[in-house]
């Protein structure tokens, strides 16, 4: 599992870039959808909650206060297509608070959640790339994403994590004009056809 996010990455840094969520944004092939979510926390300390994770600020942060795993949940009101969650990790500010072992979690609710990645991190700096994949090898189609933090550097107590994105795949649908029907009334008829 690590050898493939590491990978992707690495496929990233090779072109002499470094990953960047924005960037795969601007190019129009993903959306942020984290925003359409509720966002909730297994522990915080104060001020250092969901609204630090979601800011868009590399020096804030989200803290846990309470005992491992760590858990951020990730809510969608109706089934959304994820193709990967992108987090934040800065293992030369963190140190002890920086996530070693992350688990991905997806299901329909927190009774039926089934385990899609584990990822084992070894000083990480900068973007991390998790694809979501379903066995299918497709994007996963969810109501909820629960990021787990199973251990931390030097066993670290609580954890920082610093951003989270997360992306669907941005569908391309033509639709055809045969596929909407024969326009059969006069008001309809004069919008058959294109000049």
């Amino acid at each position: 599992m690590q050898e493939r996010m590491m990978s992707l990455n690495s496929s990233v840094r090779g072109s002499g870039e470094e990953p960047d969520p924005a960037r795969e944004e601007r190019s129009g092939r993903v959306r942020e959808v984290g925003s359409q979510a509720v966002w909730s926390l297994s522990s915080c300390k104060p001020g250092f909650g969901v609204e630090q994770l979601r800011d868009d600020c590399l020096d804030t942060y989200w803290q846990s206060d309470g005992p491992q795993p760590h858990l951020v949940n990730i809510q969608f009101r109706r089934k959304t297509t994820i193709q990967d969650v992108w987090i934040y990790a800065d293992y030369k500010a963190d140190e002890s608070y920086t996530p070693s072992r992350i688990s991905i979690r997806c299901g329909t609710h927190f009774n039926d959640l089934q385990e899609i990645e584990v990822v084992d991190l070894h000083e990480p700096t900068g973007w991390l790339l998790i694809p979501l994949k379903d066995i299918h090898d497709r994007p996963v189609r969810t109501y909820m994403v629960q990021i787990a933090v199973l251990s931390n550097h030097q066993n670290g107590r609580d954890t920082h994590m610093r951003q989270i994105k997360i992306h669907s795949p941005v569908e391309d649908r033509a639709v055809a004009v045969d596929s909407v029907g024969a326009f059969t009334s006069p008001a309809f008829k004069q919008y058959s056809c294109i000049r």
